[in-house]
């Protein structure tokens, strides 16, 4: 199925491997991850995952051969997305918020598809929505939680600008914010108050606005524990990426504080 023309939808194709299974789905972005992605759904596989959600992959435009049907049909993945029009991550995460949403799932989780985050995780997110939550971030850096190997100037960053200047715009105490291994309620990605579906949502405007958002609304927000293991011999996989990347994130952090992706009107 081809998707064109739906406003503040990202064009994209869907092939979907298998019909909704379950009230959850997890949103997994990636973009050319190659075995990093594969051994993610192999862990998430194994720990059940497929059983209690459905695994929907966000694809950026992947030319490395990582989205290989047969491949994801193994590893039990229900839905492959495929962006066509313009965006990075924020886009990715717009069309399978759309495509979740139309297809009736209660909660959405999201993780990055680069096999640094505890896939096996998600069940504490699950529990969370069904017990009445609406925003639920993962943390390694709260009881439970693992940090591994973490870059010193990501540590500092996280832990001095970035978590403190969310946690002061949600009103609620995060601690490790630019942490896309999350969960959403449909009553909160569907308040008019919220509209996540608009083109503004480019990058990573999306993940600091809904970090905030559901706290400046009184909706229920906490977090849980989760390993975040960067490997020990190889460069960090990431998509922010030298001094020009990790200042577009600060200058949207600051945005995001000001209001600028609040609805108008």
């Amino acid at each position: 199925m081809t998707v064109k023309g739906i406003p503040g939808v990202p064009d994209h194709r869907c092939e979907e491997y298998a019909p909704r299974a379950s009230r959850c789905c997890v949103l997994i972005p990636i973009i050319n991850e190659g075995g990093r992605i594969r051994r993610e759904l192999e862990r998430a596989r194994a720990a059940g995952v497929p059983r209690l959600a459905d695994i929907i992959l966000c694809d950026g435009g992947s030319t490395d051969g990582c989205t290989e049907e047969e491949t994801l049909r193994a590893l039990e993945v229900n839905t492959l997305l495929t962006k066509t029009g313009p965006g990075r991550q924020g886009a990715q995460l717009r069309m399978g918020i759309w495509f979740a949403l139309r297809r009736g799932y209660d909660g959405i989780v999201t993780i990055d598809g680069n096999d640094k985050d505890s896939i096996e995780s998600v069940p504490l997110f699950l529990k969370k929505l069904e017990q009445g939550f609406d925003f639920v971030q993962g943390s390694r850096f709260i009881p439970g939680g693992v940090a591994e190997r973490t870059p010193p100037l990501r540590w500092l960053a996280v832990r001095l600008i970035h978590a403190p200047v969310i946690s002061l715009t949600a009103g609620v105490r995060f601690t490790d914010t630019t942490n896309a291994f999350r969960a959403y309620s449909r009553r909160y990605l569907e308040d008019t108050r919220v509209q996540p579906l608009r083109e503004v949502f480019s990058g990573y405007e999306l993940l600091a606005y809904l970090s905030t958002r559901a706290g400046q609304l009184g909706l229920r927000c906490c977090e849980v524990p989760v390993a975040r293991r960067y490997p020990a011999n190889a460069p960090a996989p990431t998509k922010i990426k030298g001094i020009r990347g990790n200042l577009d994130l600060l200058r949207i952090l600051f945005a995001n504080a000001r209001g600028r992706y609040e609805p108008k009107g």
